[in-house]
């Protein structure tokens, strides 16, 4: 069954959140302050927070720069997920995947199509691992961000969740650039 293990101890990951807008500043991101705050009320270490505008190469850059920093378990994208010509933070994250997580968009669209219906495919939500550092892709919409968090990454961040969690498995993410 699926829950929280209370015999297993908490352990705090490093997240970082970047919000992609080409209108908002650190005083007016409340997609941004969503995602800090239930970051930090779950336990975790909010390790960087930045804003970005809608353009590929300074998103890939941030985000890159961010999975090669040792302290930085997770980043949390925001922003530029729809279909408008400004929306690309998929196109410029996905190239960087070792490893897509088809399951998380799945699951974010299923939470989603509960509270906001057939809207839900207006988002490009997406996830996946590069340089042993996960990655999620979301809306930019408080909503969704409480969507996100609340509904799948609370629960995969926290090393107690049974059966299994993304915190178990972080130490073995580059385990195909080890040689033996």
């Amino acid at each position: 069954m699926a829950g929280i293990d209370e015999t297993r101890p908490f352990v705090p990951v490093g997240i970082a959140v970047l919000t992609v807008s080409d209108t908002r500043t650190l005083a007016d991101d409340r997609s941004g302050d969503t995602l800090a705050a239930r970051i930090t009320d779950a336990g975790h270490r909010l390790e960087a927070r930045a804003i970005v505008p809608d353009d590929k190469g300074l998103i890939a850059a941030q985000v890159k720069a961010w999975t090669l920093t040792d302290t930085i378990d997770v980043v949390i994208t925001t922003g530029g997920t729809g279909f408008t010509g400004r929306d690309v933070t998929p196109e410029a994250l996905e190239p960087l995947f070792e490893k897509r997580m088809d399951g998380f968009s799945e699951v974010f669209h299923r939470i989603s199509y509960d509270k906001i219906g057939t809207s839900t495919i207006q988002s490009r939500a997406t996830g996946g691992v590069a340089n042993a550092t996960f990655i999620f892709v979301l809306p930019g919409s408080p909503g969704a961000c409480r969507d996100a968090w609340d509904g799948i990454l609370k629960q995969q961040l926290d090393y107690r969740h049974m059966p299994c969690n993304f915190v178990e498995i972080m130490p073995r993410l580059d385990e195909h650039l080890k040689r033996g």
